[in-house]
């Protein structure tokens, strides 16, 4: 069932209003240099699709799994949440660069798969990978690439406040689904914005998710009428609802539109939250 507003037992923030950019803050809030691209492997695999469906109601997301049973040495490749795995299409120009969305495998574990969440966009290498059939063969590299969350720099955080649009959201399954929350003993808050309900992947993991100890709350830029929520972008939803007592105990993860990544960052660095302990998986 689609959700209608945000969940009820949701304790938001309080809210606090922003103070002026100084300067200096501004200086260091500055958007660091887009990172290089991902390098195309040198090696690569064959395996077999496990599942290709609809992740939401529109059709602008597809859930990928990929059968890796007889790839052992690439899921052990799998050691942190927000690493990336490269397809190589047929008839597609260049390689595409998927976050994981599944966690990853601990050591003895049954997995034999990883799973995707996968934004078809028309006449992209990633809508032909939508377009595929379970048993069809694609080709990934032969390991995983990318550093992922690298958690350990906010393992000392009572708080962790997270940011996710869009297919942003995969990488973010990863790591709640990893046990992070449980094993750091977390507070998390994940602010998750789309346009509408009908583009919110996942909303069957929320209570899930929610019982690991993570606070949702769904952010809409383009809600019908029957929604109660968040309206608007989550940097804006954050900025009203915001309260950073101590610094020193919040630590930020991010993925999604590069526009968020960025005035979230100047919003946290302002308000002393140190760059080190806002993290990305890039």
């Amino acid at each position: 069932m689609l959700l209608r507003s945000a969940p009820r037992r949701l304790q938001l923030l309080r809210p606090h209003h922003l103070r002026p950019l100084s300067a200096a803050a501004l200086a260091s809030a500055a958007p660091a240099p887009a990172p290089a691209p991902p390098q195309a492997p040198t090696e690569w695999a064959e395996a077999p699709l496990a599942a290709v469906r609809k992740a939401t109601a529109d059709a602008s997301l597809y859930h990928v799994s990929l059968d890796l049973s007889a790839h052992g040495d690439l899921l052990a490749s799998h050691a942190a949440a927000g690493q990336f795995l490269p397809f190589r299409l047929p008839s597609t120009p260049y390689p595409i660069f998927l976050a994981i969305a599944s966690p990853p495998p601990p050591p003895g574990s049954s997995a034999a798969a990883f799973d995707f969440l996968v934004k078809r966009l028309p006449g992209t290498p990633s809508a032909r990978l939508c377009d595929l059939r379970p048993g069809d063969l694609v080709h990934v590299g032969a390991s995983v690439v990318g550093r992922g969350f690298e958690v350990a720099r906010v393992a000392d955080a009572r708080d962790v406040l997270v940011f996710a649009t869009g297919s942003g959201i995969s990488p973010i399954r990863s790591l709640i689904e990893s046990g992070f929350v449980e094993n750091n003993k977390t507070g998390i808050s994940l602010f998750y914005g789309v346009r509408n309900l009908q583009r919110m992947a996942y909303q069957e993991r929320f209570d899930d998710w929610e019982a690991k100890g993570v606070k949702i709350v769904p952010v809409l830029s383009r809600p019908d009428g029957q929604w109660t929520g968040e309206r608007g972008y989550v940097q804006n939803v954050f900025s009203r609802m915001k309260n950073i007592l101590n610094p020193s105990s919040v630590g930020a993860i991010l993925c999604g539109h590069k526009q968020m990544t960025e005035e979230i960052t100047r919003i946290l660095v302002a308000d002393g939250l140190s760059k080190d302990r806002i993290l990305t998986n890039f």
